[in-house]
């Protein structure tokens, strides 16, 4: 595995374990609101690095949350101040598939108009705790396995766990995508790019899978088609960490190209 293959492959890997306790509040907040309508939001922020802007969240590292804290991977320790009775009292996740299409359309909402990468972070980690989300145990434990799998780099047990995942799935987008993104690192762009779109069809919104799509599209060459999915990206979410400076890169690039 290439280090820019191993840097792509973290970026699914890094929500594996996201913040539990914020995203829970963040999700029982989006499941009892009104569903909201997307806004288009202006690329007003100060771009990263500009005073007054908040650093973006890292979340490229594997086995770290989308804060880019480090987090035990079965068993994440409770904040201080909250005891076993008050963690007892956390409310459940959408328990049908209802429900959680409703918490997701909010948090996608709150997402796109969000001011900042502070105020991004917890929507992103209640709308990844979602993502995982597949209404069975079955392929739950498998999704777990390919990803403990790829963290120890038997690449070809995760690739099997994978493919059992979205066989009994196949309407599961993050089974797709994060084999997609297994793909990638094997150097197989044709199937990694096929997973992505599948992916994408189930969940326009999937903003780590439009990431990746735009990664290899411009590795490939094509700087327009990337552009235009960068541009969805920042629609979806607009602190995605340096998508400022990549759309000015991407602009810059198919600019050239015109000439």
């Amino acid at each position: 595995m290439t280090q820019k293959s191993a840097a792509l492959l973290s970026v699914i890997l890094g929500f594996a374990v996201s913040s539990a306790w914020v995203a829970t509040d963040t999700i029982a907040q989006a499941q009892s609101a009104p569903e909201r309508e997307p806004q288009v939001r202006p690329r007003s922020a100060p771009p990263s690095g500009s005073p007054g802007a908040t650093p973006p969240r890292r979340s490229d590292v594997p086995g770290a949350d989308v804060h880019g804290r480090s987090a035990p991977r079965n068993e994440l320790a409770r904040p201080p101040g909250i005891d076993k009775q008050a963690a007892k009292k956390k409310p459940a996740p959408p328990d049908t598939p209802e429900a959680r299409d409703k918490a997701l359309s909010n948090l996608y909402a709150q997402l796109a108009t969000s001011a900042d990468p502070g105020e991004a972070g917890p929507i992103a980690a209640a709308i990844e705790t979602l993502w995982v989300q597949s209404g069975s145990d079955t392929v739950s434990l498998l999704l777990a396995r390919a990803n403990q799998a790829v963290v120890e780099r038997k690449t070809e047990l995760a690739e099997q766990l994978l493919d059992a995942v979205v066989e009994l799935a196949p309407d599961f987008a993050e089974g797709l995508a994060r084999r997609a993104y297994l793909h990638y690192s094997e150097n197989d762009i044709g199937r990694a790019v096929a997973d992505l779109r599948r992916a994408l069809a189930l969940e326009p919104n999937h903003y780590r899978a439009l990431d990746g799509l735009v990664a290899i599209l411009r590795e490939g060459g094509q700087k327009a088609p990337a552009l235009k999915v960068l541009k969805q990206l920042e629609q979806v979410h607009p602190h995605w960490p340096g998508i400022e400076d990549k759309l000015r890169e991407l602009e810059r690039e198919v600019e050239g190209q015109g000439i």
